[in-house]
């Protein structure tokens, strides 16, 4: 046999032993290796996880694990194994799957409307990582306390309601860095100025906001019933403000859960910091996460005489304001024989 020969009979061995590891790459790589009906799914790896950890994880997902571990051992991610939120997409090939769980997805936490710091804080840990011991950590302490200008009873008013975006392995402390960062950013230079016109922290102004958010869910009235209660302050009297008073029932009892639709007699006179009929001022954090509509209306609030107001039975929502207590009784009695045809009870 001659050399030409020799040397085209290991050509053609070459290329088809070549092409037999191109088939085989190709079958463990790039066939569709899912075993989900949905079209989308998502992996959550937790932090500190290893290979073994997310074959558990992963493993109800693919069709043919061989594949998949063929794979993630070939381009060394059974060795470089990253945390977070990924996507598989029904019919991924064992190739994309890897290649997904290196692309941490973000994650879009909303919240608004939660009445206290734990409620919020099970909300996140809901939707991230941490858990909610680890954020009530983060927020609490006291040296992020101090930095912030903040206190355990008015950790809440870091909180601006919103849509963030965060990786779901996100470490508790990151999260309160950022959430610091967006208080910052919120309370710009002009905020801050016309809360200190006001003679109040941005906290007060915080507070004052949760309870105007609390006494009227119609956005254009909110800067009417923060100039009442502003007025009312102004004169040094209370703010008798009910949704005060039920907050006050609530943590009183430790119960947020319970529904608390009127006030009155004894209630009145419950005994607690946050009961702004036996307290003069602000109670001393928010009773809820104000809408930023509520946080401006303290800040730009209706210029007028009002100190009184009571709700309008003609137009659900709305309030009837006025100057004189006579005036506001005749107003409020109207409202209590309307209530009371409802059934409503104290």
């Amino acid at each position: 046999m001659n050399v030409k020969k020799l040397i085209s009979i290991i050509a053609v061995a070459g290329i088809v032993v070549a092409t037999a590891v191109g088939v085989y790459v190709y079958f463990k790589a790039f066939t569709p290796n899912t075993q989900f009906s949905q079209n989308e799914m998502y992996v959550y790896i937790p932090t500190n996880s290893n290979y073994e950890q997310v074959v558990e994880i992963v493993k109800p997902l693919v069709k043919d694990f061989e594949k998949f571990d063929f794979v993630a051992t070939s381009r060394n991610y059974s060795t470089n194994v990253k945390a977070g939120k990924f996507l598989f997409k029904k019919d991924m090939t064992s190739f994309d799957m890897v290649r997904s769980l290196r692309l941490n997805v973000p994650v879009q936490v909303a919240f608004n409307n939660q009445e206290t710091l734990k409620k919020l804080l099970q909300r996140l840990s809901s939707q991230l990582e941490p858990d909610t011991l680890a954020l009530n950590e983060a927020f609490t302490n006291e040296a992020f306390l101090s930095e912030n200008g903040l206190t355990k009873e008015t950790a809440l008013t870091l909180f601006i309601p919103n849509t963030y975006e965060f990786y779901w392995n996100v470490s508790a402390t990151k999260m309160a860095a950022k959430m610091a960062k967006e208080h910052r950013k919120f309370w710009n230079n002009e905020r801050l100025q016309k809360a200190k016109a006001l003679n109040m922290t941005p906290a007060q102004v915080y507070t004052l906001a949760s309870i105007v958010h609390k006494e009227t869910v119609k956005a254009d009235e909110r800067p009417r019933v923060a100039g009442a209660y502003l007025n009312r302050i102004n004169q040094d009297m209370p703010l008798q403000a009910d949704p005060t008073v039920i907050y006050a029932i609530k943590e009183k009892s430790g119960d947020f859960d319970q529904v608390i639709k009127r006030v009155g007699g004894s209630n009145l006179f419950v005994k607690s910091p946050y009961n702004t009929y036996i307290n003069k001022g602000l109670p001393p954090g928010p009773i809820a996460m104000p809408d930023i509509s509520a946080i401006d209306a303290v800040l730009n609030p209706e210029q007028h005489n009002y100190i009184y107001f009571c709700a309008d039975p003609s137009r659900p929502g709305y309030h009837v304001f006025e100057t004189t207590y006579e005036a506001h009784m005749v107003n409020a009695k109207k409202y209590a024989e309307w209530v009371n045809k409802l059934g409503i009870k104290l």
